[in-house]
C-alpha cells in the first residue's frame, strides 16, 4: 500500500515542483511529434490494462492515459444506469422507503378525501340561519351522522364527516348563540364554505407522482393518505467496504510506523448518505490472497477498496482485477487529490471502485466515481450544478482538475488550506468541494461546487 502523503501546511499541494517541471519538459519534447490539432494528451482509456494511468507513480506518458475528471464521472454514471436497468424493483414498508426512488408511478388507491369532510371546527348548517343546534356533535372518525333539516345545525370537528344535506360549515369564531340557544352567523356564509368535498385532491386511480420520484417525508405522507402500506421502489445498492493496509490501527495512538485507520470510520456513513446499504466493512491488510477471496466472494452491487491502487510492491488491486478478468472502465483520473482511483466491472452485476489510501484522495474518489455510480443505481437524477466565486486564488495543476475543500460564506467559496491528500482537517470543516480547472483559478472566478452529504442532506441521507 502506498504510504500516506505527509506533506502539508497551509500551502500544501499534492504535486511538487520537480513533477511539474518533468511534465513541462515531456510536453515540450513531444510537441514536434503532435499531429495538427492534437492537444498533446492521449485519449482517455476506457478499458486500460492493469497498471495504466498511474500518474505520480510512473512516467508522464502514463498520466496521459488517465481519464479526465468530468468524463470519469460520466463513465461511472453510465455504468450505474446500465446496471440499474436490470435490477428488479422491490416492495418495502413505508417506514423503510425514505430516500429511495419510486420504481412505479404512485396512483391513488382511494378518493382524497374519501368522503365530504369539515375543513374547520364549527357547525355544519343547513339552509339560511338562524339555526337550531342539535345536542350531539359530530367528531372525526365516527360513522356517518344523520342528515340535517333546513334551519338545523350541529357542532362538528375538523376532519369529521359532513352530515347529508349540509350547505356550509360555519367556523367557531364566526358564530354566536342567542339567549334562546339559536345559532347566528357573524359574517356572510357562502354555499359549500369550509367543506372539503370527496375527491377534491384526487380520484381513485389518478396518478399522483411519476416513477423516479425521490421518496421524501411528504411523499410518505401522501402515500399513506392515498391508501398505501408499501411502496414499489428501486432497491438500495449493497456495498462491501474493504480497507487495505498492514500499517493501520483501529484504536489508540499511532506508534512504531503504524497509523490510525481514518477511512474505516469515514466511508460507511458517507456511503449510507449516498443511499447505499453497507453490508460489510472488512480490514484485509496487504494480503493479496485475502483480497482476492473478498472480491470474488462478495455478492454486493459495489465493492469499495481503500489503497492498493498504485504500482507499489503491496498494491494488489490491479493484479487481482486482471486475475479475475475484470473490465477496467476508469484507470486513473486527471484529478488531484485522488489520481490513482479506478472503476472496474467485475461482472454484469457487480462493480468495484478502488479508492486511493490517502484520506482526502479517497474522498475525491468517492465523489468522482462512487457517487455517480450509486446515484445512477438508485435511479436518482444528478443535482443541478451550481457555481460560486472563489474568495481567494487557488493554485492549479498543469493538467489535472483539483478538488479543494471550501466553506460557503457571503455568496463566496473560501478555500480551506489543509487540503493535502492525507489531510482531513480541511474537509472536516468544509461545506463543499470546489472544482478547480487545470491551471488554477483567480480570486472572484466562479467554480463549480460539489455539496457534501452533511450540508446537502435531504431525505435520503442516512449516516447510521
Amino acid at each position: 500500500m502506498t504510504a500516506p502523503d505527509v506533506r502539508g501546511g497551509q500551502d500544501a499541494e499534492d504535486f511538487d515542483v520537480e513533477e511539474v517541471l518533468a511534465l513541462v519538459k515531456d510536453s515540450r519534447a513531444s510537441a514536434g511529434r503532435r499531429a495538427p490539432g492534437d492537444p498533446g494528451t492521449a485519449p482517455a482509456s476506457g478499458t486500460g490494462s492493469p497498471g495504466a494511468g498511474q500518474a505520480g507513480h510512473g512516467h508522464s506518458h502514463d498520466r496521459h492515459r488517465a481519464t479526465p475528471w468530468p468524463e470519469a464521472r460520466a463513465v461511472a454514471a453510465r455504468a450505474g444506469r446500465q446496471r440499474a436497468a436490470h435490477r428488479p424493483p422491490v416492495g418495502v414498508p413505508l417506514d423503510a422507503a425514505l430516500g429511495l426512488t419510486l420504481a412505479t408511478p404512485l396512483a391513488a388507491l382511494t378518493d382524497l378525501p374519501s368522503f365530504d369532510t369539515s375543513a374547520m371546527d364549527g357547525w355544519a348548517v343547513a339552509g339560511p340561519g338562524p339555526w337550531t343546534v342539535r345536542d350531539a356533535g359530530v367528531l372525526a372518525g365516527h360513522a356517518a351522522p344523520d342528515p340535517l333539516a333546513d334551519g338545523e345545525a350541529v357542532r362538528i370537528a375538523t376532519g369529521a364527516r359532513i352530515p347529508p344535506d349540509t350547505t356550509s360549515v360555519l367556523r367557531s369564531e364566526h358564530g354566536r348563540t342567542d339567549d334562546a340557544g339559536r345559532l347566528h352567523a357573524t359574517r356572510d356564509l357562502g354555499h359549500g364554505q369550509d367543506i372539503r368535498p370527496r375527491g377534491q385532491e384526487c380520484r381513485s386511480g389518478e396518478h399522483l407522482l411519476p416513477a423516479g420520484t425521490l421518496v421524501t417525508p411528504a411523499v410518505l405522507g401522501l402515500a399513506a393518505a392515498a391508501g398505501y402500506d408499501t411502496l414499489t421502489v428501486v432497491p438500495r445498492a449493497r456495498v462491501d467496504v474493504l480497507v487495505l493496509g498492514d500499517e493501520l490501527l483501529t484504536e489508540g495512538l499511532p506508534h512504531d510506523g503504524l497509523i490510525r485507520d481514518a477511512l474505516g470510520p469515514l466511508l460507511p456513513p458517507w456511503l449510507r448518505a449516498l443511499g447505499a446499504e453497507v453490508t460489510t466493512v472488512r480490514r484485509i491488510g496487504d494480503d493479496a490472497d485475502a483480497l482476492h477471496q473478498a472480491v470474488t466472494g462478495s455478492t454486493a452491487d459495489l465493492v469499495v477498496t481503500t489503497g492498493g491502487t498504485a504500482a507499489g510492491p503491496v498494491d494488489h488491486v490491479h493484479p487481482i482485477l486482471g486475475r479475475i478478468g475484470a473490465e477496467l472502465l476508469v484507470d486513473g483520473v486527471k484529478v488531484r487529490p485522488g489520481h490513482p482511483m479506478l472503476l472496474a466491472r467485475i461482472d454484469e452485476d457487480r462493480h468495484l471502485v478502488g479508492l486511493p489510501g490517502n484520506p482526502l484522495a479517497a474522498v475525491s474518489g468517492l465523489l468522482t466515481l462512487a457517487e455517480p455510480l450509486l446515484r445512477a443505481l438508485a435511479a436518482r437524477p444528478a443535482a443541478e450544478p451550481y457555481v460560486l466565486p472563489l474568495k481567494e486564488a487557488v493554485h492549479g495543476h498543469p493538467y489535472d482538475t483539483r478538488l479543494i475543500p471550501v466553506v460557503l460564506r457571503g455568496g463566496q467559496a473560501a478555500p480551506l488550506h489543509y487540503n493535502g491528500p492525507a489531510m482531513l482537517r480541511g474537509i472536516a470543516a468544509a461545506d463543499a468541494l470546489a472544482v478547480v480547472p487545470p491551471g488554477g483559478a483567480r480570486p472572484g472566478q466562479e467554480a463549480e461546487l460539489l455539496d457534501l452529504p452533511w450540508t446537502s442532506a435531504g431525505p435520503g441521507a442516512r449516516f447510521t
